[in-house]
């Protein structure tokens, strides 16, 4: 097998519209949530989300490209523009059949299948825009990636629910391994702070209803209702080991581990005894070849609702056995919200950035936390610490379960 490693990242979210913004507001403990602004809300039960703030396509891409995508395929191309400048990815140097992307959305565009469709009910089909079909569509992010950089290259669009962003890093990084490409642009985006998306997830009682912007996404705590939408982008460069040290590229860490599983068991509750989840992480860390006591950190999926915290909890222990109480634990959801298909990638994100930087971010708004949730979730504040792997979960409707591992370079 070939060795894949990480050496560029893109990231679009709440609280930073760079990886280095990212990245500070992480450390300080920012959250992104305020009142919905896309939409009028007077009717809706829920009436904040995790906004984009300030984003302006014409920085990251020429202006009428940006007009022919909606805001996910912007973010992702902004996300892979920044990544790919990281990692110093030059085009012309490189056969471009051997650079892909594995580029996922959960939803693709519900503004534009709302808006056309309120011009079919109001004007007739004939109004319908002749773009609504590329616009839409979820793989369309993957296939604006590759139109502006040249990625010729494999292309996929994962679309896996809330796992969307860590399967795409997982099977860019399996594409790597069995030699079908050299470099991947892989990870996750999302733009699904519309009318009909509220609505659906507030009617199937996934959102939390609180509408107190400093205390509603609050993972593991006894009083947590649900989460909160948020929107953004996470893209990282996949690059074989070889490859990147012969352009001397700086390595920012390398994925050793990749798990995934399906409950098989309920199309949005978790199985309860989160099997399901622990087989994915069990995977993982045996594919990285390290035992559980190698691992002392864990991105959790942490999504703030009561199924999720508490059945991902479980499924720690199960796959950890007494590690899990050793293990540092924390939801970067807590500060951006649940950003869906893209929610593994700019997770997996702030895990490099953790690990690089020997600080665990807390998770906000954590005060009291649950009977059964008796685990290490980094409350109150911020830790320093060394260590050398990092694990990063994302679990998803439908029962599919994904873990990354990454292990600091050295």
């Amino acid at each position: 097998m070939r060795r894949v490693v990480i050496t560029g990242m893109g990231a679009i979210t709440p609280i930073g519209l760079n990886v280095n913004e990212y990245w500070e507001g992480l450390k300080a403990g920012k959250t992104g949530f305020g009142e919905i602004t896309y939409f009028d809300t007077t009717d809706y039960k829920v009436k904040i989300a995790a906004e984009v703030k300030d984003f302006v396509p014409k920085n990251y891409m020429d202006g009428k490209a940006a007009k022919r995508m909606e805001k996910f395929s912007q973010y992702a191309v902004a996300a892979s523009k920044e990544a790919m400048e990281q990692a110093g990815i030059d085009m012309e140097k490189e056969d471009p059949y051997r650079v892909g992307c594995v580029i996922g959305s959960g939803v693709g565009s519900l503004q534009a299948i709302e808006r056309e469709y309120k011009k079919l009910l109001d004007k007739g089909p004939g109004r319908v825009n002749p773009l609504l079909v590329p616009l839409m569509i979820t793989n369309i992010a993957a296939g604006n990636v590759s139109i502006q950089f040249g990625l010729k290259g494999k292309n996929l669009d994962v679309t896996t629910a809330c796992a969307t962003g860590t399967h795409s890093i997982g099977e860019g990084f399996r594409s790597i391994q069995h030699g079908e490409a050299d470099v991947m642009l892989a990870g996750g985006t999302e733009c699904a702070i519309t009318p009909i998306s509220v609505a659906g997830f507030t009617a199937l009682t996934a959102l939390s209803t609180k509408n107190t912007p400093e205390r509603c996404s609050i993972p593991f705590d006894k009083d947590r209702d649900g989460f909160v939408l948020g929107d953004g982008a996470g893209i990282v460069v996949l690059e074989e080991l070889e490859h990147a040290k012969k352009r001397g590229a700086k390595i920012l860490a390398e994925v050793v581990g990749y798990g995934a599983t399906s409950d098989a068991y309920h199309i949005t509750s978790p199985s309860e005894d989160g099997m399901g989840a622990a087989k994915a992480m069990e995977f993982a860390m045996k594919e990285a070849g390290v035992a559980p006591e190698e691992i002392s950190y864990l991105n959790a999926h942490g999504t703030s609702t009561h199924h999720n915290d508490l059945f991902e909890t479980r499924a720690i222990k199960t796959a950890f056995g007494d590690q899990a109480y050793k293990l540092k634990i924390n939801s970067t959801k807590s500060m951006i919200g649940h950003l869906l298909g893209a929610a593994g990638a700019v997770e997996l994100i702030a895990s490099v950035l953790q690990m690089n930087n020997g600080y665990i971010h807390q998770t906000v708004g954590l005060e009291h936390p649950d009977e059964e949730l008796d685990l290490d979730y980094v409350q109150g504040h911020g830790v320093e610490m060394d260590f050398d792997y990092a694990m990063s979960n994302s679990l998803a409707f439908g029962g599919q379960n994904a873990t990354l591992i990454i292990k600091k370079y050295k």
